[in-house]
């Protein structure tokens, strides 16, 4: 889902978001750059040594780690036993890149990295949050490496005193459940009620049949055909039933004329394990293995995960059967890596009228499925071409659709995604596209490039929250996410296409900020230890004490009523501050005490 092209530019994507707005200051107390905050990003392909990495006036250097699963060498990062850990500049600028891993010197990364927060190394091409800082994890995906990358995240986050947004652009229809439950769900639902911002792409399924479902509601069997996907070496097909609804599957084949000449016995949900097996199809066979679970632990769902090669001399299909229930199937590529995350289709034979129905409905996988993520769809940037003619807008093809499962709605929001130039990795050996422009840094050649994706809009929205974080670093990570969602905006195209596809609209960088500077976070994460200040009494009326346990020579003290309006600000000195309540109407009031940029609230009652 990558292509030339120069509709997205990155700086049409900024006007598009209205990051242009921030920027400019507009109605605001300053620009907000993303000074303060920490993007995470979990990729593949990073060049630490790229320009885009420093700050806009190419002086400081912004990545502070990165973690390589995959490399041997090591040192590990304390408390883990794999991949190797590079901390600070020097550290990282002698690594020059990740290893080479299952995507060889990859590129993806790098692209990414630079749209969330990119200083754009004197191009056009600037990212969103430009004066954030980056932690790199090159990830490997199964679930304990992926939670092991966000649990070394948030703890140097705490080290570093810092609030942090995750950002991660790829998602597997196989790990975790399709319902958005699971081990990950909970480590970043976990991680979500500590402060983390997780934001993640919505998929690139949306242009394909790749999704079936079906409701049983007597003892029934339903058919489908599927194709293999492409550059894939055959089909990897997730099944979910409904708890306490078992179901058997069959796989089988046919001629060119839809006649089934081969088929397998009927292997029941309840033979929970890992099995397996070979079609045989007149003295030719086709190799097929599938784990069963007959009640996931995680949602109680019959699961099975089948695998089946590639064989390209018939075609082939599934029957499933069951007494009731909802059902959905979903064919994506089996590569030897287990990394695809691309679908093929199901196909409803025109012989077989009575076939499974198929759509690209329920198209947003793992992590963007669960609830808490901040999960992203792509449209076309929208500008004003050199013609004078409003162009672009739209929701892009590929962009995978919802619904979720449940409440949820997925995607959540919709940023630009189509034909987004960005910084690219300049030790990759698996880019063979278009450069948009370079350039020279260190005596070396660096690239910008332009590609599409829902890996795209997805460090666009790390971005913008980056900014609502800066803007006020005491929001919970909910109250970001409701932010982000309630400001987005909607236009012609967000009507048409509707909520499966661009979720609550498109973001909206501007009012996000203005949104959250008129906030009052209801909860710290980034802080001194509460025991630092006290206030005594409390309730009080007439007068109260902060006491101040603070190396800091001076303490800014603001005080919000709980509407969000500011009440108060003063300055807090180490040991006991009157502050005098006269005038204070009865109520609760929260007291935003900033130190050293570390930010803990109190709340107060005056009576």
């Amino acid at each position: 889902m990558m292509s030339a092209g120069a509709q997205g530019h990155l700086y049409r994507a900024a006007i598009d978001g209205r990051v242009d707005s921030v920027r400019a200051g507009i109605n605001l107390p300053q620009e907000f750059t993303g000074q303060g905050v920490i993007i995470g990003v979990t990729d593949w392909g990073f060049d630490y040594t790229h320009p885009v990495f420093y700050d806009t006036n190419m002086q400081n250097y912004r990545v502070l780690r990165a973690w390589d699963q995959f490399k041997t060498s090591g040192p590990a990062p304390e408390g883990y036993n794999y991949g190797t850990e590079y901390v600070g500049r020097e550290a990282l600028l002698a690594a020059q890149c990740d290893t080479s891993n299952v995507y060889d010197y990859a590129y993806h990364g790098t692209h990414c990295a630079g749209i969330a927060g990119g200083g754009g190394a004197g191009t056009i091409y600037r990212g969103v949050a430009v004066e954030a800082e980056y932690l790199f994890v090159s990830v490997s995906l199964t679930d304990q490496e992926v939670i092991d990358a966000w649990r070394w995240m948030y703890d140097v986050s705490q080290q570093e005193g810092k609030r942090l947004v995750i950002s991660m652009s790829w998602g597997l229809y196989w790990l975790d459940n399709m319902d958005g439950t699971g081990a990950l769900a909970d480590e970043m639902q976990r991680l979500n009620d500590l402060g983390v911002v997780f934001v993640t792409s919505a998929g690139n399924n949306g242009d394909e049949n790749c999704h079936i479902s079906h409701t049983f509601t007597q003892q029934d069997t339903l058919r489908t055909q599927f194709t293999f996907p492409p550059s894939s070496i055959g089909s990897s097909i997730t099944m979910m039933g409904t708890a306490g609804h078992p179901f058997a599957f069959s796989l089988f084949a046919m001629d060119n004329n839809y006649n089934i000449v081969a088929e397998t016995p009927f292997h029941p949900t309840a033979d929970d394990g890992i099995y397996e097996n070979w079609l045989v199809i007149n003295g030719d066979s086709v190799y097929y293995a599938f784990i069963a679970d007959s009640a996931n632990i995680y949602n109680d769902r019959p699961e099975v995960q089948l695998d089946v090669a590639k064989h390209s001399g018939y075609k082939f299909g599934l029957a499933i059967a069951s007494a009731g229930g909802d059902f959905h199937a979903w064919n994506m590529a089996l590569i030897e890596t287990k990394y695809g995350n691309w679908g093929g289709t199901f196909a409803k034979p025109s012989a077989h009228p009575d076939w499974a129905d198929v759509d690209a409905l329920y198209g947003v996988s793992t992590p963007g499925n669960i609830d808490c993520a901040i999960t992203v769809a792509a449209h076309a940037a929208r500008y004003t071409a050199p013609s004078g003619h409003v162009v672009g807008g739209s929701i892009a093809d590929f962009s995978s659709s919802g619904p979720s499962f449940g409440q949820v709605t997925k995607p959540d929001i919709s940023a630009p995604g189509k034909n987004v130039v960005s910084s690219l990795s300049s030790f990759t050996t698996t880019y063979t596209g278009t450069t948009t422009t370079s350039v020279q840094f260190n005596d070396r050649n660096y690239r910008f490039v332009s590609l599409s994706g829902t890996s795209m809009a997805c460090p666009f929205v790390a971005g913008v929250a980056a900014l609502v974080l800066q803007a006020n670093p005491n929001l919970s990570a909910t109250q970001v996410k409701q932010i982000l969602l309630e400001t987005a905006y909607n236009d012609q195209f967000t009507e048409e296409a509707g909520v499966l596809r661009f979720g609550n609209g498109k973001v909206n960088a501007y009012q996000a900020v203005l949104r959250a500077l008129n906030t009052v976070g209801i909860d710290h994460y980034v802080s001194p230890k509460e025991s630092n200040y006290t206030i005594f009494p409390n309730p009080a009326s007439g007068q109260c004490f902060i006491t101040a346990n603070t190396e800091s020579e001076f303490v800014n003290c603001q005080i919000f009523d709980l509407s969000g309006r500011m009440i108060q600000q003063i300055t807090l000195t180490s040991g006991a501050n009157t502050l005098n309540l006269n005038g204070f109407a009865p109520g609760c009031y929260l007291l935003k005490i900033t130190d050293n940029k570390k930010v803990v609230t109190k709340k107060l009652v005056v009576r």
